[in-house]
């Protein structure tokens, strides 16, 4: 049994996963460029992968493939109906990231909603040293009890970020992209109230029609000049170019982000030239990689793996 890892970068250097090993043969390529996905693939028997692209033209050579295993939930860089053609099976993983994501939400809100950026430059620059006073009072924050925080996609991160919010004393509500009315025990929201009654919105739904571009220049209009934006999910969620605006002109108050458009971030991002960046973070895709979190992935994957041999 051949196993080939085509990205095992993208599973971070820390995990052990010598435990494959006991399966067949293991292969390990950091990277796999599109062009070398053909020649790696081609002895394999299961193919691990993340992000690289696994269609006809990538693994039609591979005529001893028997599965695909993905380490992550999204699938839409499999082609899915040709590897069924083929008899090929494939593998998704979820639920394994649910706790290090609504754990990194709340993380990266309650960094901006304080403004702790600000406060860490005043003291390590040396000007807390010179103040007369023991507490600084440039930068007023509120308590986060009674206020409102909105959830985008009441999937399973959606709801253990609104059980910690609730536990910090906010009124969670939500709204549905689907338009479905599920029974919930947090109130619906119509879009426009939503947007214009929450303190703090975080995002956690899938992208599609019904989301991609959903927060724009007029969604940011709606919003409280003083609310904070939190995407832990697709970055083509938000229109970039119009956060920017919207953060520089202060029609919002802060955001904070884990996922952009194009990844690694783009060398022309409008993030970069902003006016105003200190209203604004951003982690490079790190909430789902807790590492309890990459080692149940793995776990999951390895008995997929071992169901095939």
């Amino acid at each position: 049994m051949n196993i080939v890892f085509l990205d095992r970068k993208s599973l971070g250097d820390d995990l052990d996963l010598s435990a494959f090993e006991k399966l067949g043969k293991v292969t390990e390529y950091d990277f796999t460029d599109p062009d070398h996905v053909q020649e790696r693939a081609k002895d394999a028997d299961i193919l691990i992968v993340n992000k690289t692209k696994i269609n006809e033209r990538a693994v039609s050579g591979a005529s001893h493939l028997k599965a695909v295993c993905v380490t992550a939930t999204g699938v839409n860089n499999i082609d899915i109906p040709y590897l069924e053609s083929r008899g090929i099976h494939w593998h998704n993983v979820a639920g394994y990231s649910t706790d290090s994501v609504a754990q990194h939400t709340i993380a990266i809100a309650l960094y901006m909603y304080e403004h702790l950026p600000y406060y860490d430059d005043y003291t390590k620059s040396g000007r807390y040293t010179e103040d007369r006073l023991f507490t600084h009072f440039a930068k007023t924050f509120h308590e986060l009890k009674g206020r409102q925080w909105g959830i985008v996609g009441l999937g399973a991160i959606g709801h253990r970020t609104a059980e910690i919010a609730t536990a910090l004393g906010c009124r969670v509500v939500y709204y549905s992209t689907s338009g479905i009315d599920r029974p919930e025990k947090y109130p619906r929201l119509d879009w426009e109230e939503f947007l214009k009654t929450s303190d703090v919105i975080s995002i956690h739904s899938p992208l599609n029609e019904n989301t991609e571009g959903l927060f724009d220049s007029r969604a940011f209009s709606l919003m409280k000049n003083d609310s904070l934006l939190v995407n832990v999910a697709r970055g083509q969620i938000i229109v970039e170019h119009d956060l920017a605006d919207a953060l520089d002109n202060g029609e919002i108050g802060a955001a904070a982000l884990d996922t952009l458009s194009v990844e690694p971030m783009s060398a022309d991002s409008p993030f970069l030239h902003m006016k105003n960046k200190d209203r604004l973070l951003i982690t490079p895709h790190i909430g789902w990689a807790a590492t309890e979190a990459r080692e149940r992935l793995m776990k999951l994957i390895y008995d997929q793996v071992k169901e095939e041999v």
